[in-house]
């Protein structure tokens, strides 16, 4: 009678907390996009070039380096922050920087922005300077592209494809 009575019990205390769990998962509604607008998501995760260039060593260099340690190229390991720009219809919306990862500052940027607009058809320009230049862009991309409401257009970069690309 007790073991009857402490699984009924059991059982209607671990219903009860299935039944909460899954009316939080569905009750405080959570909307990612506005019904009314459209929204621009920059993503991207790049590494920069290095703050200062790499030294090729001469062949007396070489030699007098370990066996193990004999890398004809030594390479400091820092590198300088990444530049995002982002136009629409020639107005700047959004100007990123973002320092390198790492504790030595030698890993990639990343950069994510969220950008909520009114639907429609729009130039949208997106720039990115990994560079040690101080003027001008390393890569470019100008497209015109329609947004509608309460959709998404991801912005993304790679620099093995040849830049940007809007989806």
């Amino acid at each position: 009678m007790r073991r009857a009575l402490k699984l009924g019990t059991q059982l209607l205390l671990y219903g009860g907390f299935a039944a909460f769990l899954g009316w939080l998962s569905a009750s405080p509604a959570y909307d990612y996009a506005s019904a009314e607008m459209a929204v621009i998501k920059v993503s991207l995760s790049h590494a920069a070039d290095r703050v200062k260039p790499c030294v090729r060593l001469s062949p007396q260099e070489l030699a007098e380096l370990q066996p193990n340690m004999r890398i004809p190229e030594q390479c400091e390991r820092e590198r300088l922050p990444l530049l995002v720009e982002l136009d629409i219809d020639g107005a700047v919306v959004a100007r990123l920087q973002a320092q390198p990862s790492g504790l030595w500052s030698d890993g990639s940027a990343s950069v994510y922005e969220r950008l909520a607009v009114p639907p429609g058809r729009y130039v949208l320009a997106a720039r990115l300077r990994d560079s040690a230049r101080t003027e001008g862009w390393d890569y470019m991309h100008t497209e015109t592209v329609t947004l509608t409401a309460g959709r998404y257009l991801t912005v993304k970069f790679r620099a093995e494809t040849g830049g940007f690309e809007f989806r």
